[in-house]
């Protein structure tokens, strides 16, 4: 009787965590470049009834399991939609790949976000400041830059009838990037199940292309994720009525004497 209330309360704190990552997804929704998750379950230790016992009816002995558990939590890579911005400098990645990025403790990190500025050394940076690696300088008497689909970058400098480029950016990928490590911040960090990031350039086979004045939205579905948060909260209720009915059944068992 009381297995019941346990594997109950496994379903209730999988369903929770279920809706927490929901949660983040709506409240996410307009973050540029960000990637939704998805939390994944299994069921758990299953246990053998005895053989002898008369209520099974038959020679091989029934199993029962011991509630569920969260298998993992993962990102959902799909692309999400490009939408055309105010910023000069915005890029956008259609297609695979990341930026890679230094952060100010000299670590790499990868994004999906290219809302770009230019430093104070003149480096393109994220708008949080982490310098894009390989380091592009921009020219201090350049009025503008331009991005092309290959990644080439050029600047606009006065006295030159074309651009002068100035270098390309190189794209990042994963073999597995639904395993990455997220660090907040839109910034995400290679794992042993992820693998090592592969460099590219973009338009490459297996890299995407570049859009310059556009962002790249969040891949986060409204439909599918109030559909999601209705059916979680379902579930929470229905192992909630669960332990009511084990309590109840308990409290039966509790005054067979009285």
């Amino acid at each position: 009787m009381l297995d019941s209330l346990y594997i109950a309360a496994t379903g209730m704190q999988a369903q929770q965590l279920n809706v927490d990552t929901i949660s983040n997804n709506l409240a996410n929704v307009n973050t540029a470049g960000l990637k939704r998750s998805r939390v994944a379950f299994q069921d758990v230790l299953y246990r053998e009834l005895g053989r002898d016992s008369a209520l099974l009816g038959a020679p091989a002995a029934a199993r029962f399991g011991a509630g569920v558990a969260v298998a993992d939590t993962t990102r959902v890579f799909e692309d999400g939609e490009l939408k055309k911005s105010e910023g000069p400098l915005d890029l956008a990645i259609r297609g695979q790949g990341f930026f890679e990025v230094r952060r100010a403790d000299g670590t790499l990190a990868y994004t999906r976000s290219g809302a770009l500025q230019v430093t104070r050394e003149r480096l393109l940076a994220t708008t949080e400041g982490h310098v894009l690696t390989p380091e592009l300088q921009v020219p201090e008497e350049a009025t503008g830059v331009v991005v092309d689909a290959g990644g080439r970058v050029s600047a606009r400098v006065p006295g030159e009838s074309a651009p002068v480029e100035i270098g390309r950016l190189e794209l990042a990928r994963f073999v597995n990037p639904s395993a990455l490590t997220a660090l907040g911040g839109n910034l995400f960090a290679p794992s042993e199940r992820s693998g090592d990031a592969l460099y590219g350039r973009p338009g490459a086979e297996g890299f995407g292309t570049l859009t310059q004045g556009f962002l790249e939205s969040s891949n986060v579905k409204l439909v599918e994720e109030l559909i999601g948060l209705v059916l979680a909260q379902r579930a929470f209720e229905v192992n909630a009525r669960a332990v009511q009915a084990s309590d109840e059944l308990l409290g039966l068992v509790n005054n067979l004497r009285r």
